[in-house]
């Protein structure tokens, strides 16, 4: 509770009292203590559940009125993979605010998991991601395909081939993404596909320390072919000639809610650029 209010700027007894409060409203307690400490219950989670949805509403409106006072301005709330980070996403941005100078951004950067989970609570508006998301909750728009590579120390007897197959590497011990990364869930699909079971040695965050640790020797990795002065100095990237070795890059943003105009012409300007389709 004081780790709460501290948060929100106000004192521990003006955020009980404001609790129990709404407690009193609906009629029913909303947390369980549990060890000392409050824990939602399930009449907490609904509650938590509607109020999301309240304040998605509610950012929803105040964007609709600020784009019809002004329709050149406004605020895109956009997900992104950290893969994307140092060059995609700046370079769409730069390129969309060169017609649209006022509308602002704000950036979140997680695995694809965690966006689409964003992405079904209000939280950010439009997302690039890759894979395409299971869920159908989802719209969808291919912008381009990244073929997929393994990722081999450049004294590797694999670094000299023109294109390899998973199976050829299962002697080798291997560097991966965590789940949820979207980029994990495809490498997860390529062995299953192949029968095979890698030797987990190290699970990491990003994409350029598991190119650090193949390169330092500790193994090799399945990573998206990386642009020419993007390649990690000791590394060989050689294509994978498996069924599905290709990551998708997407734009997601959710069915059913309507956008703000200005996420609309977000929307609208990378759809224009894409090479895909649905």
């Amino acid at each position: 509770m004081r780790d709460a209010a501290d948060d929100l700027h106000i004192s521990q007894p003006t955020l009980s009292r404001a609790l129990a409060r709404i407690e009193r409203q609906v009629g029913v307690p909303l947390f369980d203590r549990v060890n000392h400490r409050l824990q939602l219950n399930d009449y907490g989670r609904i509650m938590l559940e509607h109020t999301r949805r309240s304040l998605t509403e509610l950012h929803s409106a105040s964007e609709r009125i600020a784009a019809l006072r002004n329709p050149e301005s406004g605020t895109v709330r956009l997900g992104f993979l950290h893969s994307l980070a140092s060059w995609f996403v700046p370079e769409i941005i730069r390129v969309f605010r060169e017609s649209a100078p006022q509308v602002n951004f704000a950036l979140d950067q997680a695995p694809s998991g965690d966006i689409e989970a964003m992405l079904a609570r209000g939280e950010i508006d439009v997302a690039v991601i890759g894979p395409r998301p299971a869920a159908d909750e989802f719209d969808w728009y291919e912008l381009y395909v990244e073929r997929l590579c393994l990722a081999v120390p450049e004294s590797h007897p694999l670094a000299g081939h023109a294109t390899i197959r998973v199976a050829d590497a299962l002697d080798d011990a291997f560097v991966m993404l965590r789940k949820p990364f979207g980029l994990r869930r495809l490498t997860d699909e390529l062995f299953a596909a192949a029968g095979v079971v890698p030797r987990i040695v190290f699970e990491t965050i990003e994409i350029p320390t598991i190119e650090g640790l193949v390169a330092a020797g500790f193994g090799v990795a399945v990573v998206p072919s990386p642009r020419p002065t993007k390649e990690t100095e000791g590394v060989r990237y050689v294509p994978l000639d498996d069924v599905g070795a290709f990551r998708p890059i997407g734009l997601a943003w959710p069915v059913g809610r309507e956008p703000s105009p200005v996420v609309a012409r977000f929307i609208a300007f990378l759809v224009s650029r894409g090479q895909g389709g649905n």
